[in-house]
């Protein structure tokens, strides 16, 4: 499917704003999250197809629903 990557690179921006308007680095969500900064990484980057488990983490994380992370 044509759209695969321009949702994959969508969700990572709007994982990066949440974070920066957080002030956090990627280290500071990964551990507020529990995941690998790295991981975090790839998703802003739009290289990783997130799994919903680690989507809802990031969004308790964050303080926002996990619906607020999808386009």
């Amino acid at each position: 499917m044509d759209s695969e990557p321009e949702i994959l690179e969508q969700v990572g921006s709007i994982l990066r704003d949440l974070r920066e308007s957080k002030g956090w680095s990627q280290e500071e969500l990964g551990f507020e999250s529990g995941l690998h900064r790295n991981y975090i990484g790839g998703i802003e980057r739009g290289e990783r197809n997130v799994a919903i488990l680690n989507l809802a983490k990031l969004a308790k994380a964050l303080g926002v629903r996990p619906r607020d992370l999808l386009p």
